[in-house]
């Protein structure tokens, strides 16, 4: 999936219950304001919203991990002034944590392998999404949903190019990693990704005939219009706004 962050494949390794709350009961506080840096700390009091967040995230330029794969946090995307999906749903945990948004993440697995992660957050019981990709139809999700999987669903269509096609997601709290250094660590965080490939994803099941179709609607567009990125999706009333590119 061109969207998404290329991860080495998912292995499925459970954790129980008891293992996830022993981790939640030895860390996971969100950080007080001391450890920010000035310049950290005026983002955080700027970007109060999630749509706030996602206008922030479009902004910066997609991270092409041009000098090798990167896994940044918080602190490493405004110090490099760039952000990937993961690393975007990173950023936008430690900003709305701030603001007494859980630091949830959302992973989807693909037949394909190559995964997808966002923020996800609920608003007056409707769930929402804050998402950085280099599809548009991969970005955020207005608080319309009335259930995670009905926010999860919405994703199916524009998932679809020439491999992908989402198969399971995942509603990860990141606050289990216990006193792991996720929020403002300077080395790449690659637990954060470790985490969601172990933890156990709900199936999507999908007709291979609906994929086959939207498939070919992709691929119909792709060589009709070589230089462009779809944007012929239903529900586009609950997307939030796009980067300037994709406008």
């Amino acid at each position: 999936m061109q969207g998404g962050m290329q991860c080495r494949p998912n292995v499925q390794i459970c954790r129980t219950q008891d293992t996830r709350k022993r981790s939640m009961a030895h860390g996971g506080a969100r950080s007080p304001q001391r450890t920010f840096t000035r310049h950290e700390w005026r983002i955080i009091q700027r970007l109060r919203t999630p749509l706030q967040v996602q206008r922030y995230l479009n902004a910066l330029p997609y991270n092409q991990e041009s000098h090798g794969q990167t896994l940044r946090s918080f602190r490493g995307v405004v110090r490099h002034g760039s952000a990937h999906c993961m690393e975007a749903a990173l950023a936008a945990a430690v900003i709305l944590e701030q603001h007494r948004y859980p630091p949830l993440l959302m992973s989807f697995e693909s037949a394909d392998y190559l995964d997808h992660v966002m923020f996800v957050y609920r608003w007056r019981g409707k769930w929402g999404s804050v998402a950085r990709s280099r599809d548009p139809g991969l970005h955020g999700r207005t608080p319309s949903f009335r259930t995670a999987r009905d926010l999860a669903l919405s994703y199916v269509e524009p998932y679809v190019d020439w491999t992908g096609r989402i198969t399971a997601y995942a509603v990860v709290d990141l606050r289990m990693l216990g006193e792991y250094d996720w929020r403002l660590s300077t080395r790449n965080v690659w637990k954060t990704e470790r985490l969601l490939q172990d933890y156990t994803h709900r199936p999507i099941c999908s007709s291979d005939k609906r994929i086959a179709r939207f498939r070919r609607r992709f691929l119909t567009f792709v060589n009709d219009h070589p230089n462009q990125k779809p944007l012929y999706f239903t529900g586009q009333d609950r997307w939030t706004e796009l980067p300037r590119q994709f406008r």
